[in-house]
């Protein structure tokens, strides 16, 4: 209970929403089936919160679970004192833990360790005593013993000093003050590790920042440049003030013992504790910037998923390339292949009448209205050459440039030979990218979230980690979005809450074997689909044309008495259901609050009832502005001009700016300070990947190929 209060805290959130959503969580409960069909007993917590929450619960556990042990093993000593367990249940976090447990951690052969094995700790205890008028050589002179390993006075002093040293070191709220200092006055700094280091690393050849002012991206740098041998970093103090801090906890006056013990704390900051705090606080900016980054990543990637559908068109699906030509592939409305060509647009092998000929008839044969172009390899010649095509078309056509991030992984994959057994690698990438444009979250779900491109020094990430945010983000968007359970492919499924990947292709090989699902109970006869995973994936499964009207919407069966009698209650039936004018202005004759006191259901739980009868099958997508489709007027890098005012669309997010698609294949850069009048700390707070924007180019640098926009005053 105590984490709990510790949780609500944290969150600023009411103790029953912390006590309902733990309960639920141990209860094996999926975040997505908590964020929607438990919003009563969770005040409403999105799915961003809840993983939040879960993450921290975790944590705290751990620490618990390491308290524990700690206590234990102390206890199995007989050294834990009331104080010692009192410090132990108050740390905070792991590292605090982990110092107050250092003094009673088994060692390591150390010099402190040789030093007491010779019978000198005594002398060290009276050194730390540091009485007035006390002769430290002679003191020593007694500990003297060649047997032992104790030569004569010095070797005695030295075997003190170092005990002193490592009790200094073992001291935890030492560490925590030389901690604090490290973060309040220490400075990052780097240079060049040799006179030939990677150019790549030149704006960190001569580098210091404060350590608390760092940047998540810079220390991401940092450790890279260091990992590859580019550059040597190292945290910087003021000279001789830690040493301070160590000498004002032990050395007690100026007597011939306080001078030993000084020299002692210095010895121990500069052998034991500054190497130590120094990897600690370089680890932790590290775990820092990685975690920021993920949360970048993950925020970049759940934009890019929601992307909105470019549904109802026949697509053509372009992947660029040089000396093996630009593969094409129309799909229809459906995403089912209708053709696939191979044409030559650029040197060695141009042909660009011959490709027009056989591009133009797939367009006209099967009445094709968007086109979606890779943005990889040979991109800039395809758009062109895409531009002029169209002009000579029957009918409208409009192309759009896509992300083909991940499609040559995904070509390459075994899912792509189960799905296009009879087409190569390279025609599977042009369908996957014409699938993009019609469905960005059912295409991208099948292809692994790092290959997909939206973030930064993504694979420096820890695996791990990386994959569990990822995951909750590909899970999450999945989820809201719901799938049709007749048509989704088993990658689209095993996303779905409560079902993994073998329960998905056994609810694929069902329905080929029995035809499409008609109602969602026949779930319960899918192989391995129990009561449990069909209570969590029910009310994310659509099933349309199904016997049951509310089986194409996302109101969950346990909800259906209540979506029946808020129908009865408007004069409704069944049938009447996505009649969204009939419901609106029945609905506003019913009270709902009546409706919960009679069915049992929440407020929330009505609420959402009411928006799926208004619009059974909803695409949250369907909300969101539609994607920048282009119709000719291609330029290029030199057709730029400062003072250009462009529209485009938001690449990538990341932590010093956003990239921007004008439609000149190299993305321009807006920096974080172009972004908008206000001030932000992260771009994420104005803008996200796939947002349509207008921006003004500042500068254009041709020799580079870097253009540098602003969306200042552009509204």
């Amino acid at each position: 209970m105590e984490i709990n209060k510790i949780l609500a805290e944290e969150f600023k959130l009411k103790q029953s929403q912390v006590d309902n959503t733990v309960a639920l969580l141990d209860d094996d409960k999926t975040i997505p089936f908590i964020a929607r069909y438990r919003k009563e007993m969770t005040g409403s917590l999105d799915d961003q919160v809840l993983r939040a929450l879960a993450d921290r619960l975790n944590y705290l556990r751990n620490m618990d679970k390491r308290r524990e042990e700690i206590k234990k093993t102390i206890g199995e000593l007989e050294k834990l004192t009331p104080e010692l367990e009192k410090a132990i249940d108050d740390a905070k976090t792991m590292v605090e833990l982990e110092d107050i447990y250092r003094p009673f951690r088994p060692k390591r052969k150390t010099r402190a360790s040789v030093a007491k094995e010779k019978g000198l700790e005594p002398l060290a205890l009276m050194l730390l005593g540091q009485e007035k008028g006390v002769d430290p050589e002679k003191e020593a002179g007694r500990f003297v013993n060649a047997e032992k390993g104790v030569e004569d006075i010095p070797a005695a002093l030295a075997g003190a000093k170092d005990i002193i040293a490592e009790t200094v070191s073992d001291d935890a709220e030492l560490r925590k003050k030389i901690r604090k200092f490290f973060l309040s006055s220490g400075s990052i700094a780097s240079k060049a590790a040799s006179e030939d280091a990677d150019e790549v690393y030149k704006n960190y050849f001569e580098y210091r920042e404060g350590v608390a002012r760092t940047s998540g991206y810079k220390v991401l740098a940092l450790d890279r440049g260091e990992k590859e041998g580019a550059l040597k970093v190292a945290v910087e103090l003021p000279e001789g003030e830690a040493e301070k801090i160590c000498r004002r906890d032990y050395v007690k006056n100026d007597s011939p013992c306080g001078l030993l013990v000084g020299e002692a704390c210095d010895d121990s900051f500069s052998r034991l504790i500054r190497p130590s705090v120094e990897r600690e606080i370089r680890s932790e900016l590290s775990e820092k910037a990685q975690e920021g980054a993920i949360k970048v990543f993950a925020s970049n990637l759940r934009q890019l998923l929601m992307a909105p559908p470019v549904k109802g068109k026949v697509t053509l699906g372009l992947d660029p390339g040089y000396a093996h030509g630009c593969k094409a592939a129309a799909v229809d409305e459906t995403g089912k292949v209708l053709a696939t060509a191979i044409v030559y647009l650029t040197p060695p092998r141009k042909e660009t009448e011959k490709a027009k000929k056989i591009l133009g008839d797939i367009i006209k044969k099967y009445k094709v209205t968007a086109i979606a172009i890779g943005n990889g390899t040979a991109s800039r010649e395809t758009e062109s050459f895409t531009a002029e095509l169209i002009k000579e078309m029957p009918h409208k056509v409009s192309y759009m440039v896509v992300s083909e991030a991940g499609a040559s992984v995904y070509s390459a994959s075994k899912l792509a030979a189960e799905e296009f057994p009879d087409y190569d690698v390279s025609l599977r990438s042009a369908v996957s990218i014409a699938r993009r444009l019609q469905d960005p979250l059912a295409e991208l779900v099948k292809i692994d979230p790092k290959a997909i491109g939206v973030g930064q020094y993504q694979h420096d990430m820890p695996p791990a980690r990386m994959d569990e945010a990822l995951g909750g983000v590909v899970e999450d968007c999945v989820n809201a979005v719901g799938v049709d359970v007749n048509t989704a492919s088993h990658a689209l499924l095993s996303h779905i809450a409560g079902i993994n990947s073998a329960v998905a292709k056994n609810i694929v090989r069902y329905r080929e074997e029995n035809g499409a699902f008609t109602d969602r109970k026949q779930l319960m006869k899918v192989n391995k689909l129990g009561a449990k995973a069909y209570e969590q994936c029910a009310g994310f499964l659509r099933v349309p044309g199904g016997k049951n009207p509310l089986d194409n919407t996302g109101i969950h069966p346990e909800s259906y008495d209540a979506a029946a009698k808020l129908l009865k209650a408007c004069s409704l039936e069944p049938g009447d259901i996505g009649d969204t004018e009939k419901l609106k202005k029945t609905l506003k004759t019913v009270s709902l609050e009546k409706i919960s006191k009679e069915t049992g259901a929440g407020i929330p739980t009505l609420t959402d009832i009411v928006k799926e009868l208004e619009k059974p099958g909803r695409d949250p997508r369907d909300e969101l502005p539609k994607p920048l489709m282009r119709d000719g007027n291609v330029m290029e890098l030199k057709d730029l001009k400062p003072g250009m005012e462009l529209m485009g669309t938001v690449r990538n997010v990341i932590d010093f700016g956003a990239f921007v698609d004008i439609g000149v294949h190299e993305d321009g850069l807006v920096h974080i300070s172009q972004i908008c009048d206000r001030f932000i700390k992260h771009p994420l707070e104005a803008v996200k990947v796939g947002e349509v924007v207008k921006v003004r180019v500042l500068e254009v640098d041709m020799k580079r190929k870097r253009i540098a926009l602003t969306m200042k005053g552009l509204g």
